[in-house]
């Protein structure tokens, strides 16, 4: 997007929000402050220690804390947008997914569980009630993608297709190696599903990719390194724009981007 927009209730199927759980909320924080910055404010008690963090005072993204006995693998959660999470979540498992948490409300803030596709990729699902999800998109800081990274596109793009509707359509491209499909709701791209084969990082498996936008995804690049994080694949130009996939101290990875199209200095 070439500007900032506020978001309200999402279209079922799309991604409207992404969240982290990690060891030490505050370090992390502190670390996405300096990225990004972002502020925050409590998150709904009923998650336990939770922040959401705002830009220009609307929420962008959420960060917890694990209990000290628990021991997740720290990864960014791309929750997609449901009008019924109970319906979904029974959907999924009747498509070979695995609901692994919830379905639980959150407050008042909406109701949430946590899944996984056929593969083994994990997401969430978000009923939204007082909270609608991310609420400014386009700008930098905010998450504006995400794109399941897995074996390949052909069992699990039916996956989300029968559950969540989506329209999958193939990239065109002179590689017939290359295994891209771009997930489609009411004719608008929502997020899209890249089949990596023998790629797949093997410490990961299947998962989601969040992309954040930056206004330069090098200088940014640079600045995770300076804050204690790392870079995993180098700046480079993809189909999304100038990319680098990056891990937090934590390690939890994410991609920075700066997409084509939007102007310097643009919000």
């Amino acid at each position: 997007m070439t500007e900032a927009a506020e978001a309200t209730r999402r279209t079922p199927g799309t991604p409207c929000w992404v969240s982290l759980m990690v060891h030490s909320l505050g370090t992390t924080e502190d670390f996405y402050a300096d990225l990004f910055g972002w502020e925050y404010v409590p998150g709904p008690e009923q998650l336990g220690p939770y922040v959401r963090a705002l830009l220009d005072g609307r929420e962008v993204a959420g960060i917890g804390e694990m209990p000290p006995d628990r021991h997740l693998p720290v990864a960014w959660t791309t929750y997609l947008a449901t009008d019924d999470a109970d319906a979904t979540a029974e959907a999924i498992r009747s498509c070979g997914g695995t609901v692994a948490v919830g379905p639980l409300d959150a407050g008042i803030a909406g109701r949430v569980a946590i899944c996984s596709d056929p593969l083994g990729a994990i997401f969430g699902l978000w009923q939204a009630q007082s909270h609608m999800g991310t609420r400014l998109h386009g700008a930098p800081g905010t998450p504006v993608w995400n794109e399941l990274v897995t074996q390949d596109t052909s069992t699990v793009g039916k996956f989300y297709e029968h559950v969540f509707g989506h329209e999958a359509q193939t990239h065109s491209t002179a590689s017939d190696d290359f295994d891209y499909l771009t997930l489609r709701l009411e004719g608008h791209p929502v997020a899209a599903v890249h089949g990596v084969g023998r790629s797949l990082p093997h410490d990961r498996g299947p998962h989601w990719m969040t992309y954040f936008e930056v206004e330069n995804t090098d200088e940014a690049a640079g600045r995770v390194t300076e804050l204690g994080g790392r870079i995993i694949e180098p700046p480079r130009d993809g189909l999304s724009g100038r990319v680098a996939t990056v891990a937090d101290p934590e390690g939890a990875v994410f991609t920075l981007v700066r997409s084509p199209g939007r102007a310097p200095g643009a919000a």
